[in-house]
């Protein structure tokens, strides 16, 4: 197979990035399948790249929180009489046919989710496109990002998982300055239990990309946040510490992702009775996982399923559509107790 020369400009940038790759300093007529496949995935990274680092500012604010719809009852003065309007029609004189009396209006509480109270004015008072509640099999759903990023990341995933179903979806930022992963992980339960509260959901799904899994996994095993997560998605989340970029280790919480260190130790130990269900993408092009398969959660007393990605980087994860749709399914079909272990049906990536 032929490298096109629109992938000619590509070529130094990727001998830098990937001292393993084996190329010529002269382009050869035919490149090995496994080359050819990280020439395209390193591509792919640097135009991802590209359009992250253009919607980067967008992201920096936290997102507004929108109030939930609440029923038309619970706006009704402290003094007012709590039955229904208009008062009930006085009893027919004798001898007269009995008359149905008008239907109350705008006195029955909807149930969150259903079409009373997501329908048209007339219907509740309710505008489309005011906020919706989660459907009760759909709990809200929390996104949260990697190392030095922002909500700006699942733009993408964001969309596909507004398209394909009614759930409540929150994109959270923490700060770039956060050092320590217990910290953030002690800020995500405090957002968790003030969404549930918003919402009226007992429990939430996760999806953490990189750094951001690794710290809702911290949140799960080990401050009791498996009694409000019913599944945590990971992408590329280096689960047993991952040895890339050495020099980065000046930063602290660089140091808690790296292999054997305290953080990684204490969500290695015991874990029973652990109730979220745990699903780990994972990419065999991943080169910020070293080894790639520390991007997989083996754990003895953990529900884990992990699904092996092939064509793609680490920042395409939160991005691609292919990986968009195993992340709906993982979240609309939740494993059963017994299902942990590898999926004999990874994700292929032309």
């Amino acid at each position: 197979m032929k490298v096109t020369s629109a992938a000619l400009p590509f070529i130094p940038l990727c001998r830098r990035l990937l001292p393993l790759l084996p190329l010529p300093s002269i382009v050869p007529v035919k490149v090995p399948g496994v080359s050819l496949a990280l020439l395209k995935a390193t591509v792919l990274e640097i135009a991802i790249l590209t359009g992250h680092l253009i919607l980067y500012p967008s992201g920096i604010a936290q997102e507004r929180r929108a109030s939930p719809v609440k029923p038309r009852e619970s706006a009704r003065p402290p003094h007012a009489p709590a039955t229904p309007y208009p008062p009930p029609a006085p009893p027919n004189p004798p001898g007269t046919p009995e008359v149905a009396a008008p239907a109350a209006t705008g006195a029955t509480a909807e149930l969150p989710g259903t079409a009373g109270a997501l329908g048209a004015p007339g219907a509740s008072g309710v505008t489309p496109s005011a906020p919706r509640l989660p459907l009760p099999d759909r709990p809200p759903v929390v996104l949260l990002h990697g190392f030095i990023d922002n909500r700006s990341v699942f733009v993408l995933l964001r969309r596909s998982l507004a398209q394909h179903g009614e759930r409540q979806l929150v994109s959270l930022n923490y700060s770039p300055l956060t050092c320590d992963i217990r910290t953030a992980a002690e800020l995500l339960g405090r957002h968790v239990e003030e969404l549930c509260d918003r919402t009226g959901s007992g429990r939430v799904d996760i999806v953490g990309h990189s750094l951001g899994g690794l710290i809702a996994r911290y949140y799960v095993q080990r401050l009791g946040g498996d009694a409000r997560v019913r599944t945590l998605v990971t992408l590329g989340t280096p689960h047993a510490g991952t040895k890339v970029a050495p020099l980065a280790d000046a930063h602290p919480i660089v140091r808690q992702m790296r292999p054997g260190s305290p953080v990684i130790e204490e969500l290695a130990g015991p874990a029973p009775g652990c109730r979220t269900h745990f699903v780990s993408f994972w990419s065999d092009l991943d080169r910020l996982m070293d080894p790639l398969r520390t991007a997989c959660l083996d754990h003895p007393d953990l529900i884990t399923r992990n699904i092996r990605v092939s064509g793609i980087g680490h920042l395409a994860l939160p991005v691609h559509p292919a990986v968009a749709t195993g992340i709906r399914q993982a979240l609309d079909t939740p494993m059963e107790d017994t299902g942990s272990g590898d999926s004999a049906d990874g994700l292929t990536v032309a």
